[in-house]
């Protein structure tokens, strides 16, 4: 038997490693980049819709209007991607992202922040997807929910990196006469810019052209794939064009994901608002700490949870029970509006449940998508399920608007994050994936034991 199929543990274990430590932190570090870059806006927003007169529902569309441009080029940019491979496209991705981001510190009144806030969606179009797809090619479905955990911890790093220092910079980086507001999107859009030139030198496009595998661990890993992709074709069939970008079950997860978006970006974008309403006594700089708490325990449980569904191979309930979480701690926000400690510690619940479905969740489309419909299938949940961060933040912004309170907003994130439990739990197609998987995980076990104990 060759060892591309079915190898010893010490083999597959010095592969993972070798790929985790090659090509995680950086991609970890770009992400929590984007993450700035697109979220920063609910921190400027706390001296810059005063400035250039934006009202809640305003603010609600320009800052989700980034979700729009991101939705209509996600799909073509995931497969250009495979057709120019993934490290020429994710290093023009990070610079054109970068340069918009650094322009948004330039805008003069809501309109400007309104192309530009969909021009940074046009430009960052396909990244996210681009790296999920990216992930598949290194590593085998056993790992991929950690792995792709601990990718996203990026995201509530960068609300701990970035909370802090935006409430820093407004209250005081004031140079050359410029408002506070504006060098946050300048200084932490550059990042991008400059990371441009590592992207290029340190990604490569997949494990045949890795010059740091050795030709073992390259047979393994390609055996490894081509066998889970054989099973997924095999229990799956090939999952045609149409089907990956608008099929039952891609539409399905979109949905799911959906009501995540929602909640992320209207957490993204009015956490500050929500916490600087809490107390009239807090600076600037003392609501990005604040804010960093929740974020930082998310960092921690969203790992342990891509963990934990990765030794049990389940991932409904470890995508739903995290959205049951958030569900409730959004209803209760309303009743403890006016206690900050309990306000917060809501917060907590809301935003550790939010980011736990991160790893679980996009495990799901790879037990069924393989090959160019995993491309345009994991472009298409993602760019369907980001218009919650359109209507989320919108909507949010709209009913604060016409209610003068959070409440029912608050609700509204609370009702979608429910609703999407229920429908996760309840997915036959779902179910089936997950004994396909742990099945193939039981086939590649025993083809491993035979192989240890049969000489080549």
């Amino acid at each position: 038997m060759s060892a591309a199929i079915g190898s010893s543990a010490p083999i597959a274990a010095a592969t993972l490693r070798k790929i985790k430590w090659r090509i995680l932190p950086l991609l970890i570090v770009l992400y929590i980049i984007a993450f700035i870059d697109r979220a920063n806006i609910g921190f400027a927003a706390l001296e810059m819709n005063e400035d250039l007169g934006i009202s809640a529902w305003q603010f609600g569309l320009v800052a989700g209007l980034f979700s729009v441009g991101y939705f209509l080029f996600e799909v073509p940019s995931n497969l250009l991607m495979q057709k120019v491979g993934a490290r020429r496209w994710i290093a023009r991705i990070l610079f054109t992202w970068g340069i918009i981001a650094v322009l948004t510190g330039f805008v003069q009144d809501v309109v400007q922040l309104a192309v530009i806030r969909t021009l940074l969606g046009i430009a960052e179009a396909g990244f996210f997807p681009a790296v999920i797809l990216y992930l598949t090619f290194w590593f085998p479905e056993k790992e991929r929910a950690r792995v792709v955990a601990t990718f996203m911890v990026a995201l509530p790093l960068a609300t701990v990196i970035a909370a802090p220092l935006s409430g820093y910079i407004l209250d005081h980086v004031h140079w050359l006469g410029i408002e506070s507001w504006r060098w946050i999107f300048i200084l932490q859009g550059l990042p991008a810019v400059l990371l441009t030139f590592v992207a290029l030198r340190v990604l490569v496009d997949d494990p045949r052209k890795a010059k740091w595998l050795d030709a073992d661990e390259k047979a393994w890993l390609l055996g490894t794939l081509e066998a889970e992709t054989a099973a997924k074709v095999k229990s799956h069939g090939h999952v045609s064009f149409l089907r990956s970008l608008a099929g039952i079950r891609v539409l399905a997860l979109a949905l799911i994901y959906y009501s995540k978006s929602v909640a992320i970006y209207v957490l993204a974008f009015f956490t500050p608002q929500i916490i600087a309403g809490l107390s009239s006594q807090l600076s600037n700089t003392a609501v990005g700490w604040i804010t960093t708490i929740p974020y930082g325990v998310a960092a921690v449980f969203m790992v342990f949870w891509a963990r934990h569904s990765d030794k049990t191979g389940e991932r409904r309930w470890h995508v739903a029970i995290p959205l049951i979480g958030a569900g409730v701690g959004l209803a209760l926000m309303p009743f403890f509006a006016g206690n900050l400690i309990v306000s917060l510690l809501l917060l907590v619940l809301i935003t550790v449940s939010v980011y736990a479905t991160y790893g679980p969740f996009w495990s799901l489309p790879s037990l069924f998508l393989t090959g160019r419909g995993a491309a345009v299938g994991l472009a298409s949940i993602n760019s369907l399920a980001n218009l919650g961060g359109f209507v989320g933040p919108f909507g949010f912004g709209a009913l604060k608007d016409a209610t003068g309170t959070d409440n029912w907003g608050l609700a509204a994130v609370s009702i979608t994050c429910l609703i999407a439990a229920g429908l996760v739990v309840g997915l036959r197609f779902v179910r089936t994936a997950e004994a396909t998987a742990r099945q193939a995980a039981l086939d590649a076990a025993e083809r491993s034991r035979n192989d240890t104990e049969t000489p080549s």
